[in-house]
């Protein structure tokens, strides 16, 4: 796929595979393209929806469908995408539940204090002494980044796990982002993230001094092996410190980009300029965080209101 991030050709690659799984019976050759029509496709849509997935799901392995046999097209080693002749099935709009500012606020100066509970108050600041202290201290100072970066920059989670310290500019608090569909922009990030980065980079260089990673010597957020995070851990990472804080929020990697687009947008920021922020190439996709503002304004509205 042209332009696709290496999470979706990822995902595209499973989707494929389980579409080739279902057309392959035990003692039955998997079927090449030009022997596959539409009846077949609309049979492993049917057993999609039999199995109870997600319509999100059912949709993107139809997409994947699609892509493929459109590849196939131009190829010419079939002459239609017949998986343009199944429909995509509609998708409700989710308005996505997010935590207010103040929750925020608390769940990000939990990570540092709690931290330093769970590392020791010494441990936290001082000197380490020990290569475990030094790699917990080195975790927390990590894992705090992490969150008050993607808090601060409404990156995706793949972004973050895919930036390098070239894509920083310190002086100008900025990022360079390479977003979906290999677009590119410029995204600031704040204070809280400055500080919570300027506390993470020696302690980055001395753990890259210790593991080094020779094929990606670039990468901002590493394991304690020197060598890249991926998605899954970022989304651990986070599970763990809600879990340890006890948000009533099911917070994830995503939340931090809803919470900073609707609370930006909820203090007045443009449309515009949160879809060039967030780096939706469609309006229409921003404009929901403008419902998740308006519900969040009655929810304060028919707890305070003396007439609600």
């Amino acid at each position: 796929m042209k332009n696709a991030s290496p999470e979706t050709l990822r995902k595209y690659e499973t989707d494929l595979d389980q579409l080739a799984t279902f057309l392959t019976p035990p003692g039955v050759r998997t079927p090449q393209p030009h022997e596959i029509d539409h009846h077949l496709l609309r049979e492993f849509a049917g057993h999609l929806h039999d199995r109870k997935l997600q319509r999100t799901s059912i949709a993107r392995k139809l997409a994947a469908m699609r892509s493929f046999f459109r590849f196939c097209v131009q190829q010419k080693i079939v002459q239609k995408n017949v998986a343009a002749m199944i429909s995509t099935p509609k998708l409700p709009k989710r308005i996505p539940n997010v935590p207010s500012a103040e929750e925020m606020g608390r769940i990000l100066d939990g990570v540092n204090g709690e931290g330093r509970r769970l590392l020791g108050k010494s441990a936290a600041n001082a000197r380490p002494s020990s290569v475990m202290e030094f790699i917990g201290k080195f975790q927390l100072k990590r894992d705090r980044a992490i969150m008050e970066l993607l808090y601060a920059s409404g990156l995706r989670v793949s972004e973050l796990t895919g930036l390098n310290l070239t894509d920083f500019d310190h002086a100008a608090q900025t990022i360079r982002v390479m977003g979906k569909g290999r677009r590119e922009r410029i995204v600031p990030y704040g204070s809280k993230a400055v500080e919570a980065l300027e506390a993470y980079w020696p302690l980055r260089e001395s753990m890259k001094a210790r593991k080094p990673d020779k094929s990606h010597p670039e990468t901002v957020f590493i394991s304690r092996f020197g060598t890249r995070l991926d998605v899954r851990t970022i989304r651990s990472i986070i599970e763990k410190y809600v879990t340890i804080l006890g948000s009533q929020f099911h917070m994830h990697p995503h939340t931090f980009r809803h919470a900073f687009a609707t609370h930006l947008l909820a203090d007045g920021a443009d449309l515009r300029a949160i879809q060039e922020l967030l780096g939706h190439k469609s309006l229409s996709t921003t404009q929901r965080y403008t419902q998740a503002t308006i519900e969040q304004l009655m929810g304060v509205y028919d707890k305070a209101h003396p007439h609600s």
